[in-house]
């Protein structure tokens, strides 16, 4: 962000917040605990939060932008003047112009627009909540959208989870997916935004990934989060982890207490299963091995998820990771098999030997493996369970507390 800023973005980045240590009762996999009523009374009975800014990055490093309102307007520039009413329904431009941001003949290093009361505001043609702001950045131009918290988990929830699932799935959602946006925001924010809108953080679609589903469990976990040792978690998520989650340093690098492989409830479910075929040469190419691929020997781990793949062929050995390998393949998962299919190939002296044409990859799971489930979640919720136990499933020791804004 630039050193200048509009006042209104001033005064909307200024809260921060700290955590009210609450409860979360355990679940274990061969029983179920059910929450007490005075402990469900007081939940009920938590002041609702006061509001608490996010910054979300809609478009980056663009050239131009389509920024507007579904109210009347003001434009604003750096220094927190408003140098022009923008009609309700109406667009403008920003570019880059000679060094700096220009809306039509007006030129700025920032320019945000505010709307009325109850307004909406438009980038590119989808709707948000909050103000937006266009600032510079060093590719271009990049549109952010200011926004509260709960508002943005409005979206996020229905984003993340389809909004017809059970309304305690969605509140696991809600709570693992506010809990990981102020993780990032506390640990990965830079000088013009907190996250972004894609899958790289959540995804986050505007007001048209709202439903009344996901206002209702957003609203019911309002300003909780979980934490362990009184600090928040990185509480990641995925679509479904085939029948069991990872230990998080199996995937990625450093262990974490609560983020520990459990059984999940998903192994079956059909909308986890998948398979492709690649020809050989497509492989090769795709994992980066430059010659004819002889054989593939996978490691596999204890819960049947790849680890490495060891390639031998025309042009020697090599070995790739399941993770990088997930990657370069373009698959859902490191859960998988893969089977070569042969072909025969004539050599003198009679002797035939054979070569695979192509591989065929079965597997289940959708996403890292690691945290929460969102197929699992479904499954524990159709099952009676609620979000306090789904979410101390596939979090573990964690405590679920609550924020307070402070300015």
């Amino acid at each position: 962000m630039t050193s200048e800023t509009c006042s209104a973005e001033s005064a909307y980045s200024s809260r921060s917040f700290r955590l009210m240590r609450w409860m979360l009762t355990a679940m274990h996999s061969n029983r179920r605990i059910w929450w007490i009523a005075p402990l469900l009374w007081f939940a009920a009975t938590l002041p609702a939060a006061a509001q608490l800014p996010l910054r979300v990055a809609i478009e980056q490093n663009v050239n131009q932008v389509k920024i507007g309102s579904s109210t009347d307007a003001a434009l604003v520039d750096a220094t927190g003047q408003a140098i022009q009413s923008i009609p309700a329904m109406n667009a403008v431009m920003a570019e880059t112009k000679d060094g700096q941001i220009g809306v039509n003949q007006l030129r700025s290093s920032q320019f945000c627009l505010q709307p009325g009361a109850d307004g909406l505001v438009f980038i590119n043609d989808t709707w948000y909540r909050g103000f937006t702001c266009v600032v510079q950045s060093s590719g271009g131009l990049t549109a952010v959208n200011y926004v509260d918290l709960e508002a943005y988990l409005y979206s996020v929830v229905g984003a993340e989870m389809p909004a017809s699932w059970h309304l305690e799935a969605l509140k696991a959602q809600a709570v693992a997916a506010r809990t990981y946006v102020l993780y990032q925001r506390q640990n990965s924010a830079n000088a013009i935004f907190d996250v972004g809108n894609t899958t790289r953080w959540q995804v986050y679609g505007g007001v048209d990934k709202e439903a009344a589903s996901t206002r209702a469990a957003v609203e019911a976990t309002r300003g909780q989060v979980l934490t362990h040792g009184n600090q928040l978690i990185n509480a990641v998520f995925h679509a479904c982890a085939g029948g069991h989650t990872e230990n998080v340093e199996d995937v990625w690098s450093n262990p974490l207490p609560y983020l520990r492989g459990v059984p999940s409830p998903d192994a079956d479910i059909q909308d986890c299963q998948w398979t492709r075929s690649f020809n050989a040469q497509e492989f090769a190419q795709q994992i980066g091995y430059s010659g004819a691929i002889a054989e593939i020997t996978p490691t596999i781990d204890s819960r049947g998820r790849v680890v490495s793949l060891q390639i031998q062929g025309s042009t020697g050995g090599m070995t790739i990771s399941g993770k990088d390998a997930r990657s370069a393949l373009g698959i859902r998962s490191t859960l998988f098999t893969l089977e070569p299919v042969l072909s025969r190939v004539a050599a003198a002296g009679g002797n035939i030997p054979t070569v695979p044409n192509s591989f065929n990859l079965v597997g289940r799971g959708y996403g890292h493996g690691i945290g929460l489930s969102q197929w699992g979640a479904r499954v524990f919720a159709e099952r009676g369970y609620n979000y306090q136990q789904i979410l101390s499933h596939y979090y573990q020791g964690v405590a679920l507390s609550v924020i307070e804004v402070v300015d």
